[in-house]
C-alpha cells in the first residue's frame, strides 16, 4: 500500500470513490480537493481545511475524517447547495475540474457560511480550470455572499435598450436563482464522535507503516521524535509532504505535534509544524490588533504569503518545511531572513540551540546547515521597531500560485528621527542556488542619508555583487538582474513615501495589484414570442450533465473500475533527438515484479509503420529516433507504479547522428522543411510594392501552447473473443490506425466514449497511435479476455512571420507578402494547421495584393498537434500585427487603421476568393468600441499614462473573421442514430463527442423541438463506433452544426412516420401516439448521415482559390490592461466582447464557450511558455513549471454580448459554430500591452516601434520597457556562452 500511499490512490482505485479526479498529481490543478476535518485539542474545536488528495499520504490521516464530492451530495438523494449552483450557473463545462471547485467552496461554507468575495477569491486560488474562464464558477459561488451590493446577478428588467432592436429583447440573465436549496449548515455531516472521542485523548503510542521501499513513522511525542531522529538521521521529517510529494524513496518520520504560535515580548514564534495558512491568520490577527508600526514585518510577510500557492498547499505545507526545503525559489525565506528570525533547532544529544535565519543556514540548493538529528522546533518573528520599514517583492510567471523568478525581502533600519541608514538588511531568492544577502551593498549604505546619491550608488553596487552567470540554471539572466534593482528601487520609494518625502510622478511604483474575481455583464437575443414555451432551443438551458459533475458522478475513462487481471501499460521512450538503436535490453525491468512483458516493433502484429498526409510515421521507432519522448517500446505490467519503473529499467543503446537542430532558424539554414509547401496569392505584390508610399519589414515569433486538459490522455484496450474495444478515446482515425497495427478489418474494432475531461485539439490524432500500442499490448498478452489501460500526455506548434508590407501615408495596406514559418517537430503530424493560417490570413481587412506562404519546418523535436483554433489565431494574430505596426508608423491610432482597411462592401471576396458580407462583422466592431466605451476609456488612459511614471496602461480593439467548418468537404458531414421506445422515452446517438463545449445539450434541444417531447425524456448514449460508424471530427466548430443537423433529420423522418397517426388522433398523448402507431416507429429507427448541403468547400492550392469554410463568424473584442514598467507584470483591467453566433441555440453555452476560449488566449499570447533544454527535452511539465491562466488572470470586467439580429442560412436553426474564433481575441491583450509598454517607451525617448514576441511574458514586458535598471543588464553576444534553454 506504501508504494501508492496517497489519499487519491486509496479514493479512485481502492474506495471507488471517482468523485475526486486525479489531474497533475503534483497539487498544481485542484481537481483532486477534498476537505479533511480534525479535532483540535489545542482550542477545542473540529478543524475543517482542504487539501490535495494527490499529495495526501494516507499515513497521515490517522484520526482524521476525510470527506469527497460525493460525501455532500448526489442526484440520486440530494443535492448541496454548492453542487446545485455551480451547475445552474454554467459554472462546468468539461467537468472534470468541478468536484475540486465544489470541495473548495463547500470547505468554505463549513468555516464561514457567509463569506465575502475575497474569501472567494482565495479559496478558488487553488484551482484551475481550462474550459469555463472561471466566471460562471464565480457566479454560482457568489450567490452565497449576504452583501447585496457585491453583485446583481438578477435585474428586476432584464432588458436593456439596444438601438438595434425595440426594448424587451434582450436578457442579461443567463440563469436564475428560484427554488434553489438554501444553505443549512445543520445539515452538514457531523465529525464523527469516535474521532472525537479519540482526538481528546492523548495519543498512546507512535504509528509505523512499512512497505516494499518505505517506512513511515509518527511519533508520538518530541522526545519520541528526537529518538527516531538519531537512529534514522538522514530520514526527513514530512508533514504536509507538498516537496517530496509522491517521490518517498527513503525511510520517513512524520511528526505531527503542533506547537502553539505564541506570542512573547520580542515578537510571535511559530511552531515548525503550523502550516502557512495558520501564519496567515495569525499576522492577520496580529496586524489587526496591533499597531502599524509594529507589525510592519508581518505585513511584507502577508503580501508573500497572499501569493504563495494555492488554499490547498497553504492548509499542508509548514513554515518549517518551506524553510528547511532550502529552495531559492520558495518566498518566505528572503522575508524571514530580512526580519532577523531566529530558528529553535533540537537534537537528543545537543539539547536546543538557536540559530539565525540567514544565508549562513542554506549550504546548498535544498541543503542546510542543521546537524542529521537535529529538528526545527519554532520560528521566532520578531516585531518591528520604530523607524525601521520592511517590504517582500516577488515576480513569477503567474501573479498567484506560481513558484517565484525572483523574490526579495529588504529592511532598514534608520536613526530615530533622521533618515541615516542604521542597519540594512537585503536578501534575494532565485539568483542563485540558495538564498542570497548582499551584504557588501548592505554595508556600504550604513550611515548614508536615504536619497538620490544612495539609490545610484545600491544600483551600482547590486549589479556587482548579485552574481548570476550566463548559463545559469532557469535562464532569464538578464531578467533576473533587472529585477534586483528594480525591487530595490520599489523599496527605496516606498521608504521615502514613509519618511514623508513623496515624489509624487513614481507613486505609481508602490502598488502592487489587487487580485480580484472576475464579474461581468452579458446579453443575447431572447427567443421569439411565436416560439412555443416548451420549445428549448434558444433558452441559456444549463449543461445536460452538469449535475452529474457537481456531484462526481459524471464518469471518465479512469473513472471505470478495474477488472480482474487488468494490466497497464507504460512507454518507453527515447532520450537522445538524433540518434540510431543500437541495441534494446529489457531483461532487468522484465526481471521486476509484476512486469508481464516489454513490447517494440518487432511485436506489432500487423504494420509499425503507417502514412499521415503523406509523410510516414512509425508507431515503435525501428532504427532511428527523431526526437527526445519518441516510443521505442512498452512496458506491460500489472499495477500502474510497476510499468511505470520497469519502463525506466530497460536499457537503449544510442550511436548519436548528425545533424540536430531544433528551431525554425535553424531548420531555415538547414532547409528542412516538409510537403506541400502552401502558397495563396491575390492581386500583383510586386508591381504594387513599387508604387506605395512606404515600405515596412517586420517580424513576429508566438511561442506554442500545451493542451493542458485537466483529464490527460487515456484508454481502456478490452480483447476478447478476437474482438478488440477501446474505450473512452475519439473515435477519429481510431479504427483505422487500430486495423492497421493489428492487421485486423474495422468491423472487429468498437470504439466508444462518453466524454472527455477537456481536449483542445490535443485528443484528435495522437490517441490513434497510443490506442493502436494499447491494443498490441492487448493482443500479445496470452489471454483471450485481457484489458490494458495506458495513459499519456500531448503541444502545440510555434510560430514565426516574416512579412514585408507596402501601405500609403494614410495608413491604406496595398501590398502584403508573409511568410509562415512553423516548428512541426520530427513528423508532420497535424502541422498542416499552416493551411488554416494562411486561410485566415486576411482576417477581416481589404488588402488588393496578398500573398502568404506556408513553410512546416521540419526539426528533431517532438512533432506538435492540433490546438483549438487550427492555426487561425496564428494567422490572424500576424495580420493584426501588421496593422499596429502600420499604424505607428504612420503616426495613427490602430483603431483607425483598422478601420481604413476593413471590408466594405456588401458581397466580398477573401484573398482565396470566397464569396462573404461583411455585414454583422462591422456590426460586432461598432457595437463592442460603443459598448466599451472605446474612445472616452483611451482618453482617460492618456491621463493616466502622464500621471504614472512607472505603470502604464493601454487599450486595443480587433474585429475577427473566422472560417467554419473543414476546408475539406468530406469532413462536413454528420451522422445520427433516434430510437423511440414503446414508453415514449427517445434515445440519440450520434458521431460526436461531449468535450464541455455542450454538443450534447444542444441535440437534446434539437430533438426535443422537433419531437415536442420535454429534454427530460430523451437521453445522448455514448458516442460509440458500433452505433455511429466513420464519424467526422468534433473540431473546426462544426461539431455542433453537422451532428444537430444529423439529430434534426433523424427527428423529422420519424416525426414524418408518426404525422398520419397523430392527425388521426390529435387528442392523444405523446406516449399513446408511440404506442398505437402501427406498424411501431421505432421499427426501424431513423438513421441520418446529413452532409453539408450549404456550399461545397474545396480548397484549390494551385490557383489560390476556392471556398475554404462553410460560413464566417465574426466578433469584435476590446481590452485594456496595466503593466508595472518595473517587474512586467500586468494586470487584465478590461474586456469587451461582442461576437456573431448567429441565432443560438443555447446563449449560455455560446458565452461559456466565448469566455473560456479568450481565457484560453490569455494563455496562448501572455503566459503560457514552453521551454526546451539545448538536449531537446521539455522542461516545462506539469503545473509547477507550466502556467496555464488562474483566477487572478481573468479582467475583473469581463463583458461579452451576443449580437442580435444575427442570422445565419448555412447551419441549424440559422447559429453559428463558437468553439474556436474566441482564441484569437484575447489577442487584444497582447495588443494592448504592446500600447502601454509603448507609451512607457516614449516617456524615456525611446521609439514606439519595438519587438514584442508572444507570449508577451512579464520577462519580455520588462526587458522592452527599457530604462536604466535594464541598461545594468545587457544581453551578452550570442556564441559567448551556454544558454540554459533554447528559443525555439
Amino acid at each position: 500500500m506504501l508504494s501508492q500511499n496517497h489519499l487519491h490512490v486509496s479514493l479512485l482505485y481502492i474506495v471507488l470513490l471517482t468523485g475526486t479526479k486525479y489531474g497533475c498529481g503534483g497539487g498544481g490543478c485542484g481537481a483532486c480537493t477534498v476537505m479533511v476535518s480534525k479535532y483540535d485539542q489545542l482550542n477545542n474545536r473540529v478543524l475543517h481545511y482542504t487539501v490535495n488528495a494527490c499529495l495526501q499520504p494516507i499515513c497521515t490521516l490517522h484520526g482524521a475524517a476525510v470527506v469527497t464530492v460525493e460525501g455532500i451530495g448526489s442526484t440520486k438523494t440530494k443535492l448541496h447547495p454548492v453542487q446545485e449552483r455551480i451547475a445552474k450557473a454554467h459554472g462546468s463545462q468539461c467537468g472534470f475540474c468541478t468536484p475540486g471547485m465544489v470541495m473548495s467552496m463547500y470547505t468554505l461554507l463549513r468555516n464561514k457560511p457567509h463569506p465575502t468575495m475575497e474569501d472567494i477569491r482565495e479559496a478558488l486560488g487553488g484551482n484551475l480550470c481550462r474550459c469555463t474562464g472561471y466566471r460562471p464558477i464565480i457566479d454560482g459561488f457568489k450567490t452565497f455572499c449576504d452583501v447585496s451590493n457585491a453583485f446583481n446577478l438578477f435585474p428586476q428588467n432584464d432588458c436593456v435598450l439596444n438601438k438595434y432592436l425595440i426594448p424587451c429583447q434582450i436578457s442579461e440573465e443567463l440563469f436564475h436563482m428560484d427554488n434553489v436549496l438554501p444553505l443549512d449548515p445543520s445539515q452538514d455531516l457531523i465529525f464523527p464522535p469516535e474521532l472525537m472521542i479519540m482526538g481528546k485523548k492523548r495519543a498512546c503510542g507512535s504509528l509505523c507503516f512499512q512497505g516494499d521501499r518505505l517506512k513511515l513513522i509518527s511519533p508520538v511525542d518530541l522526545t519520541n521524535l528526537l529518538e527516531l531522529k538519531t537512529e534514522y538521521p538522514e530520514a526527513p521529517v514530512v508533514v504536509g509532504n507538498t516537496t517530496i510529494g509522491i517521490n518517498l524513496l527513503l525511510c520517513h518520520l512524520l511528526f505531527v505535534i503542533y506547537l502553539l504560535c505564541v506570542h512573547v515580548h520580542a515578537g510571535v514564534s511559530m511552531g515548525a509544524v503550523c502550516t502557512l495558512s495558520s501564519l496567515k491568520e495569525e499576522m492577520e490577527r496580529a496586524v489587526r490588533e496591533m499597531e502599524a508600526e509594529r507589525t510592519r514585518g508581518y505585513q511584507a510577510l502577508l503580501q508573500t504569503l497572499q501569493c504563495l500557492a494555492g488554499k490547498q498547499i497553504r492548509n499542508m505545507a509548514t513554515i518549517g518545511g518551506n524553510i528547511l526545503s532550502a529552495n531559492p525559489k520558495y518566498d518566505l525565506n528572503s522575508v524571514l531572513a530580512a526580519l532577523d528570525c531566529t530558528l529553535q533547532v533540537m537534537s537528543k544529544e545537543n539539547g536546543t540551540r538557536a540559530i539565525t535565519l540567514n544565508e549562513e543556514l542554506f549550504t546548498g540548493f535544498g541543503k542546510t546547515a542543521l546537524r542529521p538529528d537535529e529538528v526545527l522546533l519554532s520560528i521566532d518573528i520578531p516585531y518591528s521597531k520604530p523607524w525601521e520599514f520592511v517590504s517582500a517583492f516577488r515576480q513569477a510567471q503567474r501573479r498567484e500560485f506560481a513558484f517565484s523568478i525572483v523574490n526579495a525581502g529588504m529592511k532598514v533600519l534608520f536613526r530615530e528621527g533622521t533618515n541615516i541608514v542604521e542597519s540594512l538588511n537585503i536578501y534575494y531568492g532565485g539568483v542563485g542556488p540558495t538564498l542570497v544577502k548582499v551584504g557588501r551593498t548592505c554595508q556600504k549604505l550604513v550611515g548614508r542619508s536615504w536619497g538620490e546619491d544612495l539609490l545610484a550608488d545600491a544600483c551600482r553596487l547590486l549589479e556587482e555583487e548579485v552574481e548570476l552567470s550566463d548559463s545559469a540554471h532557469g535562464g532569464k539572466v538578464e531578467y533576473r538582474k533587472t529585477l534586483t534593482t528594480s525591487f530595490f528601487f520599489k523599496f527605496y520609494m516606498q521608504v521615502l513615501q514613509e519618511l514623508r518625502e513623496r515624489v509624487h510622478i513614481q507613486d505609481s511604483a508602490l502598488k502592487p495589484f489587487k487580485n480580484e474575481v472576475p464579474q461581468g455583464h452579458h446579453s443575447f437575443q431572447l427567443v421569439s414570442n411565436a416560439q412555443s414555451s416548451q420549445d428549448p432551443v434558444g433558452h441559456p438551458m444549463m449543461h445536460q450533465a452538469a449535475f452529474h459533475q457537481a456531484t462526481g458522478e459524471a464518469q471518465y475513462y479512469d473513472d471505470i473500475p478495474a477488472v480482474q487481471g487488468e494490466l497497464f501499460v507504460f512507454m518507453v521512450t527515447s532520450t537522445r533527438a538524433h540518434a540510431k538503436i543500437i541495441n534494446i535490453d529489457p531483461s532487468e525491468a522484465l526481471g521486476m515484479t509484476g512486469v508481464v512483458t516489454f513490447l517494440s516493433a518487432g511485436d506489432v502484429p500487423g504494420q509499425n509503420r503507417r502514412m499521415l498526409f503523406n509523410n510516414p510515421e512509425e508507431l515503435f521507432a525501428e532504427e532511428e529516433v527523431s526526437c527526445v519522448g519518441q516510443i521505442i517500446g512498452a512496458v506491460v505490467a500489472e499495477s500502474r507504479e510497476q510499468a511505470r519503473r520497469a519502463a525506466q529499467m530497460v536499457k537503449v543503446t544510442y550511436q548519436d547522428l548528425l545533424p540536430v537542430f531544433f528551431t525554425i532558424e535553424e531548420a531555415i539554414q538547414h532547409q528542412s522543411f516538409f510537403d506541400p509547401k502552401r502558397k495563396l496569392e491575390r492581386g500583383d505584390v510586386d508591381k504594387a510594392f513599387e508604387t506605395v508610399d512606404q515600405i515596412l519589414e517586420d517580424e513576429i515569433y508566438l511561442g506554442g501552447q500545451e493542451h493542458f486538459y485537466m483529464e490527460t490522455q487515456g484508454l481502456i484496450a478490452v480483447y476478447y473473443n478476437f474482438l478488440f474495444e477501446c474505450p473512452f478515446v475519439l473515435s477519429l482515425q481510431l479504427q483505422e490506425v487500430v486495423g492497421i497495427t493489428l492487421g485486423i478489418d474495422s468491423n472487429k474494432i468498437t470504439c466508444h466514449v462518453r466524454r472527455l475531461g477537456g481536449a483542445f485539439g490535443g485528443k484528435v490524432m495522437k490517441i490513434a497511435s497510443l490506442s493502436a500500442i494499447t491494443a498490441t499490448a492487448a493482443v500479445n498478452i496470452i489471454n483471450n479476455n485481457c484489458v490494458i489501460r495506458g495513459i499519456f500526455t500531448s503541444a502545440f506548434l510555434t510560430t514565426s512571420f516574416f512579412s514585408q508590407v507596402g501601405y500609403n501615408n494614410d495608413g491604406t495596406i496595398m501590398a502584403a507578402d508573409i511568410t509562415y514559418y512553423s516548428n512541426g517537430g520530427c513528423t508532420l503530424n497535424e502541422s498542416l494547421i499552416m493551411e488554416k493560417a494562411l486561410l485566415h490570413m486576411d482576417n477581416g481587412y481589404k488588402i488588393p495584393n496578398l500573398r502568404g506562404r506556408g513553410l512546416v519546418c521540419k526539426t528533431y523535436l517532438p512533432s506538435y498537434t492540433a490546438f483549438r483554433g487550427f492555426g487561425g489565431p496564428q494567422g490572424l494574430m500576424v495580420m493584426e500585427s501588421v496593422l499596429h505596426e502600420v499604424a505607428v508608423k504612420c503616426g495613427l491610432p490602430p483603431q483607425k487603421v483598422r478601420e481604413i482597411n476593413m471590408y466594405r462592401e456588401e458581397e466580398c471576396y477573401t484573398h482565396h476568393k470566397q464569396l462573404f458580407s461583411p455585414r454583422d462583422m462591422l456590426r460586432c466592431w461598432d457595437e463592442c468600441l460603443d459598448k466599451a466605451g472605446y474612445h472616452d476609456r483611451l482618453q482617460a488612459i492618456q491621463q493616466f499614462n502622464t500621471s504614472n511614471r512607472w505603470k502604464k496602461r493601454g487599450i486595443s480593439a480587433v474585429p475577427m473573421k473566422f472560417g467554419v467548418g473543414f476546408s475539406k468537404g468530406f469532413f462536413n458531414q454528420g451522422a445520427a442514430l433516434v430510437n423511440i421506445y414503446k414508453d415514449g422515452s427517445v434515445l440519440v446517438a450520434h458521431g460526436g463527442t461531449e468535450m464541455g463545449q455542450g454538443i450534447n445539450t444542444k441535440a437534446l434541444q434539437i430533438a426535443s423541438r422537433i419531437l415536442k417531447v420535454p429534454m427530460s425524456s430523451i437521453h445522448i448514449k455514448e458516442t460509440c463506433t458500433g452505433n455511429v460508424p466513420n464519424a467526422a471530427p468534433s473540431a473546426a466548430s462544426f461539431g455542433t452544426d453537422a451532428v444537430g443537423m444529423a439529430v434534426k433529420d433523424a427527428c423529422e423522418k420519424l416525426m414524418r412516420r408518426l404525422k398520419p397517426f397523430m392527425e388521426n388522433h390529435p387528442k392523444y398523448t405523446w406516449q399513446q401516439w408511440v404506442i398505437n402507431q402501427h406498424p411501431p416507429v421505432g421499427y426501424p429507427n431513423a438513421v441520418t448521415v446529413w452532409v453539408s448541403r450549404g456550399p461545397h468547400t474545396d480548397m484549390d492550392w494551385e490557383n489560390s482559390e476556392g471556398p475554404a469554410y462553410y460560413y464566417f463568424t465574426f466578433g469584435a473584442c476590446c481590452s485594456e490592461v496595466e503593466i508595472d514598467c518595473l517587474t512586467g507584470d500586468h494586470k487584465n483591467l478590461r474586456t469587451d466582447i461582442v461576437m456573431d453566433v448567429g441565432r443560438s441555440l443555447n446563449p449560455a453555452l455560446d458565452i461559456g464557450q466565448i469566455e473560456g476560449g479568450f481565457v484560453q488566449g490569455i494563455g496562448l499570447y501572455t503566459i503560457e511558455e514552453l521551454q526546451f533544454s539545448l538536449e531537446g527535452v521539455l522542461m516545462t511539465r506539469g503545473p509547477s513549471q507550466y502556467k496555464i491562466p488562474a483566477l487572478c488572470d481573468v479582467p475583473p470586467q469581463f463583458n461579452v454580448h451576443l449580437l442580435a439580429n444575427a442570422q445565419n442560412p448555412h447551419a441549424i436553426y440559422r447559429s453559428k459554430g463558437i468553439g474556436e474564433p474566441p482564441v484569437f481575441l484575447a489577442s487584444t491583450i497582447f495588443f494592448a500591452i504592446k500600447e502601454a509598454v509603448a507609451a512607457a517607451r516614449r516617456e524615456r525617448g525611446l521609439g514606439d516601434s519595438f519587438p514584442l514576441s508572444s507570449p508577451a511574458t512579464a520577462e519580455r514586458i520588462r526587458m522592452a520597457c527599457e530604462d536604466q535598471f535594464t541598461e545594468m543588464a545587457p544581453s551578452p553576444k550570442k556564441g559567448t556562452f551556454k544558454p540554459w534553454s533554447i528559443n525555439i
